[in-house]
């Protein structure tokens, strides 16, 4: 829903904004602790869980100084055996009931790294990695058509009113988290099949555009996140159908709807920052006319 009063561009750096919380005032950027693994510093670590790990001296090592490290057992020094020690660690803090996001524990790894590219440390539950402020990657496909009067139009998936989070929200054609041992376009492949029924020599033509980043922060901790982009164009015919019940329909809109969908509260936040992207990317939004053009770019393309 519009708030009455603002522009189109100040909703949309709104979003922005709110994505990127971690860099605003009253966040708890400034009192986390970096958090160590092979001498890498790969999260930030926030107060209240800084004070559950003192639990476990044997394995994490504290530095005295004010804001210093927090650094796993350097004498833990394969994947697996950082992987297995935090994964006992999460295990009994999980039995205590105390952190909201361990209440969405999936079965699921994510790998642990510096950035995407390097050697992975070690892997540890998806719904843990915001208590360490570990970057998480996923992959993110805009799905395009276009109909009789050449214009693009998008195609918009709504979530199941079942999925763990954000249910019935607008999402992207097809998006999803790059688990351990996986890659970019792996996992794209996967993803389209199974959120989209699009067929593994349609999803192979997706293009690589852009890497969205963000760090938000909320009462779940702490989301330093990049999601790689591509861009689909798909036949006129083709029509997305959801194969694992992770969606509940697909519409097809013109880019003014997805546009106004963009700073409503009906799109998930970070499928609304990527389709803002492909507004961007492809000369829907002008610097001429929007007054925020150039922080929108750059709040979109932030890391820690």
């Amino acid at each position: 829903m519009a708030v009455p009063g603002l522009s189109w561009s100040e909703r949309a750096l709104s979003l922005v904004q709110k994505m990127n919380n971690f860099y605003s005032p009253g966040s708890s950027r400034y009192q986390c602790r970096p958090f160590i693994v092979g001498g890498k510093e790969v999260g930030k670590i926030p107060p209240a869980v800084l004070k559950e790990l003192h639990q476990f001296p044997d394995i994490f090592f504290f530095s005295k100084a004010e804001n210093g490290a927090v650094e796993l057992n350097y004498q833990l020094v394969s994947y697996q055996e950082r992987s297995s020690a935090m994964e006992g660690v999460l295990q009994k803090i999980r039995a205590k009931h105390k952190f909201l996001c361990l209440e969405g524990w999936r079965d699921e790894k994510y790998d642990v790294k510096p950035n995407f590219y390097d050697q992975p440390l070690m892997c540890m539950e998806r719904a843990a990695t915001s208590l360490f402020g570990v970057k998480r990657y996923g992959v993110h496909v805009n799905g395009f058509t276009r109909p009789g009067d050449g214009q693009l139009a998008m195609w918009l998936g709504q979530r199941s009113f079942t999925k763990q989070t954000y249910p019935g929200l607008l999402d992207n054609m097809a998006a999803g988290g790059i688990p351990a041992q996986s890659g970019i376009k792996e996992t794209l492949i996967r993803e389209c099949a199974e959120e989209a029924s699009i067929p593994m020599a349609t999803a192979a033509t997706a293009v690589p555009v852009s890497a969205v980043s963000y760090t938000h922060e909320n009462e779940l901790g702490i989301f330093p996140e990049c999601q790689f982009v591509f861009d689909l164009e798909v036949p006129k015919e083709f029509e997305p159908t959801n194969a694992d019940g992770e969606m509940q329909k697909f519409y097809l809109w013109p880019i003014n709807k997805v546009k106004e969908a963009i700073v409503s509260t009906d799109f998930k936040p970070n499928c609304a920052m990527v389709a803002l992207d492909f507004l961007i990317r492809h000369s829907y939004l002008s610097p001429d006319s929007e007054s925020h053009y150039q922080e929108l770019i750059s709040g979109l393309h932030q890391s820690i």
